[in-house]
């Protein structure tokens, strides 16, 4: 069984990791928890209020095999959780990790996007944190995966789930249909 935690903290992006979470646990049989600081309860930019798992301080990474950093306003702030020593200790365990929106902020903060290919909301959103990755950026509007780490802008969260799951080995007939069920909404609105 894939074990994913979703780290969320307060004002976070309920929409972005919403739909990975839930193919993963209803189709793919994932057991997703949810993390924030001190295990406290959160509200997400919509309004929902969770009460997470357990604290990121909790995190215990042999067992865990997909680590999410779902993006919100919180990121870009002074109370954003230190999470950088987090992220390192995943990667050196090769774990995906997967970042969305500003979520892709803290994979920068911590090195993980030094030497793989990646994108977030925009290349400015990352170089203002002056990290070392900036040459391998990727101006797309669609999630980017390379050496197991995933990232996506906000906008993106279909193909966000599409590469988190191919990461982790899963690209079957039926996640197939399923994107292409997303995929028609977007076809349609462009005619």
């Amino acid at each position: 069984m894939t074990r994913a935690i979703t780290l969320i903290c307060d004002n976070f992006a309920d929409w972005e990791t919403a739909l990975l979470n839930a193919t993963g646990r209803a189709y793919y049989g994932f057991d997703c928890r949810y993390a924030s600081p001190q295990g406290l309860a959160v509200t997400s930019m919509g309004g929902l209020r969770v009460t997470p798992d357990l604290a990121l301080e909790e995190i215990r990474l042999e067992q865990v095999d997909l680590l999410l950093v779902c993006g919100g306003t919180t990121w870009q702030s002074d109370q954003a959780p230190d999470i950088r020593g987090l992220l390192q200790a995943a990667r050196e365990r090769n774990i995906v990790i997967a970042g969305i929106c500003d979520g892709t902020r803290e994979l920068a903060r911590a090195g993980l996007l030094d030497h793989v290919r990646h994108t977030s909301n925009s290349a400015a959103n990352l170089l203002a944190l002056n990290y070392a990755g900036a040459a391998h950026y990727q101006d797309v509007p669609y999630a980017v995966a390379d050496q197991r780490v995933v990232t996506a802008p906000g906008s993106a969260p279909v193909s966000f789930m599409q590469q988190v799951l191919a990461a982790l080995g899963i690209d079957d007939d039926n996640l197939k249909a399923y994107i292409e069920l997303h995929a028609a909404e977007h076809r349609q609105a462009r005619s």
